[in-house]
Order: structure tokens, then sequence, then C-alpha cells
């Protein structure tokens, strides 16, 4: 059943399914909309002022002009106590990695194979997995097997767990633990809003620039078919708490006319209706596992695990 964003028995289990639990994951689907980062960036930024432990993933690699665009990571995992060292990859790349102690450090050691290049210091990340977390937010996905390698290669972590689904695809197969799937709203980056209000956050202006983007995107600078008057007042509301305008712009995810100085719209491909995009077969996954004697080999103390 469509549960609508009007519905006050919908976002109220939402914010008793955040409220009582300390950690979650919000997860994107695989080659997230401009709309959709907007929506799970704002959402990870305001659990993080209600004090949450929360991580936001993606198996897509993105890069928009958005606050916390950066916090998303790849990998399914929250802040634990184990620290998970990070860096670009290629098969057969590294020969092997050892590791000895000198005084009272403790020495990683990752030698490449011949004839690849050396480990780029400026392009390790350092993070902390193996924690717990109680609830798993979707955000803009009609199904879990739109999530890619996020849900394929971890979908043990998904049992047990409140699931969140969010959506307004009219395909949603109501996955989730509670769903908030609206299938007439303008953009994700409105009924998160909706979330966020509902949780009595104080959004601030970093938030509100994101969810303003996201709307202002997605409806193809309010030209939409699915605009209406509750569009229009919850980006007025977002303008008053501070919300940056930014020039409008196509993004890399979506077929959207960029504004030149002159006003007018340069000319683009047309914008797939959204019930025609969902029909869409979701692409074949890679392969992934890697020949064994491309695997690093882990030596310890000089001798080969």
């Amino acid at each position: 059943m469509d549960q609508s964003s009007n519905n006050p028995q919908t976002m109220a289990r939402i914010s008793d399914i955040i409220n009582k639990n300390n950690a979650g994951v919000i997860i994107l689907p695989i080659n997230p909309s401009f709309d959709t980062l907007a929506a799970g960036t704002s959402l990870y930024l305001s659990l993080l002022k209600m004090g949450k432990t929360v991580t936001l993933v993606c198996s897509s690699q993105v890069n928009e002009d958005l606050v916390a665009i950066d916090k998303i990571q790849n990998n399914f995992s929250i802040n634990g106590n184990s620290l998970v060292i990070s860096f670009p990859y290629s098969d057969g790349a590294i020969d092997k990695v050892d590791y000895n102690i000198q005084g009272e450090n403790f020495n990683l050691i990752i030698s490449p194979r011949p004839g690849s290049p050396k480990l780029n210091q400026n392009q390790v990340k350092y993070s902390y997995s193996g924690g717990n977390f109680q609830f798993i937010i979707v955000i803009d996905s009609p199904s879990l097997n739109r999530l890619g390698e996020i849900y394929t290669n971890n979908q043990n972590q998904f049992q047990g767990k409140d699931i969140i689904n969010i959506d307004r695809h009219l395909t949603n197969s109501q996955y989730g633990t509670v769903n908030l799937v609206n299938k007439t709203i303008s953009s994700i980056s409105q009924l998160v809003f909706k979330i966020i209000q509902s949780l009595d956050i104080v959004i601030d202006k970093d938030i509100a620039t994101n969810l303003y983007t996201g709307i202002v995107t997605s409806t193809n600078n309010f030209t939409s078919y699915s605009v209406n008057a509750d569009t229009f007042e919850a980006s007025a509301q977002l303008l008053r708490i501070g919300a940056v305008k930014k020039p409008f712009k196509r993004s890399v995810n979506q077929s959207i006319p960029r504004f030149v100085q002159t006003g007018k719209p340069r000319e683009s491909q047309p914008t797939k209706p959204i019930e025609l995009v969902e029909k869409e077969p979701i692409p074949d996954e890679k392969p992934t596992t890697p020949q064994d004697w491309l695997k690093p080999k882990i030596f310890k103390g000089g001798g080969l695990i």
C-alpha cells in the first residue's frame, strides 16, 4: 500500500524507529540522481545533529556540489573499533602485505607488484568498522536490488533490522518495515524535508541548501508536472531558513538544461519520465572475484599465512 508523506502514522513510525535507536545506515541506489544525493546527505547531516551514529553509503562513485558528499562510503559499515585503511586498488597491483613491530610502533608494509606504481600516501583513507546498527534507511530505490553490491554482498546485514523505505517510484515493492512511498511528490528532497521536520530537527543553512538544490534540480527549475503548491511552500521555507540558491546546471546523472547568462537553456535531450526510467533493466553486475594469483599474500613475522 502506498503510504503518503501526509500519513501521520507513517511519520510517527519513522520517528519512533530513529528516536529509540542510536545507530543506522542510509543507503542510496546505484547511479543516484542529484536529488537523491541531496536528500541522502541532508538526512545524514540531520541525524548527526540528533547525536546518532550514522553512515551514508552508495555502490556508485559520486561527486556533486553538496555538503557532506565526501561522507558517502562505498562499503557497508558503521563506526566501530576496527581500523580500516583504504586506498585505490586494481587486481594484481599489490604483491604482498606484511607487518612488523618496532618498539611501540606497529608498521603495516604494503609492497606493490613489480612494474606497478607505488601507493600514493595522499590517497590513503582511514575509517572504523565493526560497529552495530539497528536501522537502515533506503532512499529512492524501488527495490533492494537497486542498491547494487551494497545489498548483494551484505544481505545478511539487512536481516533483523528495521528498514525505512523512502521512495516515489510507481513500482516500489514495499520492502520496508515502514514504507513512506509518495508517487506524486515532486522530489525525494521534498519528501525527506517532511521527515526532518517530523523529527523536530533544527535545520541549518547547509541542510536547507542541499534540500532546496535537490528540489530545484529534480523539478527542472520548478517546471515539472509534479510541481504544486506544496513544492513552492517547502522551497519557501528552506529559503527562509537560509538556503543558498546555486547556479542551475545539468547534473552528470540527469539530462537537465544548463542556464547560461542569457537566461535561456541550452538544447539538451529530453528527460525521460520516471515511469519509463524505472522500467529499465538493472545493469548486470560484473564478476568481482579476482584470480587467486592476483590476491595479495599476507605475511606475519616473515612467514606466509
